[in-house]
């Protein structure tokens, strides 16, 4: 039975050399000279820090910038809320999703219900696995999944014949 899995996975390894990469453009830039702008990764988040929200959104705009030339998608990103640390400096930490959150997988699970088309999807943990009987039908499905789910960066794989 052709079957293929839907995820919610980034590449981390991508992700690790963006912010690299965005911490040497930090430390060479000139307007980022005598500040504390900084950018760092630890496990999956992404700690920005700056002197004020204004500098902190120039971190994040070149982050966003290293992340879309390393075709990772930015909707990985969540992002918290900007916390006052000592003095005059600022934090923010972005989270990077992995995996698809349970109220997520049902919205996939009824869209495909929905459709009436002739496949099944199953929860199996942070995926949802579609099976169909024919390659169409689950080529179909692929296609209802990119155009209406947007807000998540789904990706497909196991796609088994």
């Amino acid at each position: 039975m052709p079957s293929f899995d839907t995820v919610c996975d980034p590449d981390m390894v991508e992700v690790k050399n963006a912010v690299e990469n965005s911490a040497k453009e930090i430390g060479t830039r000139f307007d980022f000279k005598g500040t504390s702008a900084a950018i760092e990764l630890k496990d999956k988040e992404i700690t920005l820090l700056g002197d004020a929200d204004f500098q902190l959104q120039q971190v994040e705009d070149i982050l966003r910038g290293k992340l879309t030339k390393r075709n990772v998608d930015v909707r990985f990103l969540d992002k918290g809320t900007v916390q006052k640390i000592g003095g005059d400096k600022v934090k923010q930490v972005i989270k990077v999703k992995s995996g698809i959150a349970t109220e997520d997988s049902k919205k996939i699970q009824k869209l495909i219900k929905d459709s009436k088309l002739k496949v099944q999807a199953s929860i199996q943990g942070d995926a949802v696995r579609v099976t169909g009987a024919k390659r169409d039908d689950l080529q179909a499905a692929m296609a209802l999944l990119r155009k209406d789910m947007t807000e998540l960066p789904l990706s497909f794989d196991n796609f088994r014949d």
